[in-house]
């Protein structure tokens, strides 16, 4: 008796060991040194500390691939790194796990993780880790003396001469024409939806027009600075600050008209993971993680309680930082989702005018 015991003990063991040792989870995300960043703050750590196998791929946005792998029901990965916009496609669609808030680490001082995060960081199928922007940055030795502070200041072109660039796109472009017009930044996406809203957008970039350098992929504003082609430009604020710091660069932001976008954790529907990738999300959404992102990246970790653990020195470049909400505007996805492709189409005609 005593020996079957024994070996029922060792064969249970063994099951639970082997069990352990199985356990594996993909990490999707968009590659080079955000990815990089991502696995060492938070997938790897977690794989090291949990013993569960982690294996990474990458991917360049969009649902596609999520969609193509749940209606073939032949699902590979588990996490996956998703904007907001294309998170809530997905979630309608029913190709994500759904979010339960309650089984999110909270804070550190006892805040559920419900009342932690920042606005629209956390929805059905996302748990929201970053908040990047778009904003407009300027060569500091161009203005030496008098130095823009304000959207309005890049249409001023007595007062701050010289080369915009802009992205070849409306979003963005829009935005801040209204807002440098005087429209406040609750205004702007009800003004937006009106035909005299959108005729005044217009009308305010064609003042600048002549003046615009289009760019269309995220590393050419920096290199539009550095060379002197534009005195100003658009820009994703991690890549400015990368060229600020590392490069050192002389660079600066302006923050007045951000326009801030969410990125986070979403599970592939039907995850044959799914007990793995759940703690994955939990680890990596940690308030603490998340700090520990920030300066690697300049993103602005998407918990509130995040925001006091990032080096001091580093919380000035981050979206999420109080001193840099002031004019902020947090982008519509559904306004874009709704009029994308009839604003993309009026663009073009308004690009090909004299």
């Amino acid at each position: 008796m005593k020996y079957n015991a024994l070996l029922i003990t060792l064969l249970a063991s063994c099951c639970i060991g082997t069990t352990a040792s199985a356990a594996q989870v993909t990490f999707v995300s968009w590659g080079g040194a955000w990815q990089d960043a991502q696995e060492s703050t938070a997938a790897k750590p977690f794989a090291a500390q949990s013993g569960v196998q982690l294996k990474t791929d990458t991917y360049n946005g969009g649902i596609a691939q999520v969609r193509s792998q749940v209606q073939t029901n032949n699902v590979t990965w588990d996490v996956v790194d998703m904007q907001l916009a294309d998170s809530i496609r997905a979630c309608d669609e029913g190709l994500l796990e759904k979010v339960n808030p309650a089984s999110l680490a909270p804070a550190k001082d006892g805040t559920p993780a419900k009342n932690d995060f920042v606005p629209r960081a956390l929805s059905d199928c996302l748990v929201g880790s970053i908040a990047w922007s778009t904003l407009i940055t300027y060569n500091k030795d161009k203005f030496k003396g008098h130095e823009p502070a304000k959207i309005a200041d890049f249409f001023d072109l007595k007062n701050f001469p010289g080369k915009r660039g802009l992205r070849k796109s409306p979003e963005g472009a829009l935005e801040w024409a209204l807002l440098a017009d005087g429209v406040p930044p609750a205004d702007v996406y009800k003004t937006l939806r009106t035909p005299a809203g959108l005729n005044r957008a217009f009308k305010k970039l064609d003042t600048i027009k002549s003046s615009i350098v289009w760019w269309e992929t995220g590393a050419q504003p920096a290199q539009l600075l550095a060379d002197g082609e534009v005195t100003m430009c658009s820009a994703y604020n991690g890549r400015i600050y990368s060229a600020m710091i590392t490069d050192k660069k002389p660079f600066g932001f302006i923050w007045d008209g951000q326009i801030k976008n969410i990125e986070g954790y979403v599970i592939v529907k039907g995850s044959r993971n799914l007990k793995a990738a759940q703690e994955l999300v939990r680890y990596a959404t940690q308030a603490d993680v998340l700090a520990k992102l920030a300066p690697l990246t300049a993103y602005g970790p998407a918990r509130k309680s995040s925001i006091p653990m990032v080096d001091a020195k580093v919380a000035p470049y981050l979206p999420t930082a109080p001193g840099n909400q002031k004019g902020a505007i947090d982008v519509d996805t559904a306004f874009w989702a709704d009029h994308s492709d009839d604003l993309n189409q009026k663009f073009a005609v308004w690009l090909g005018q004299n």
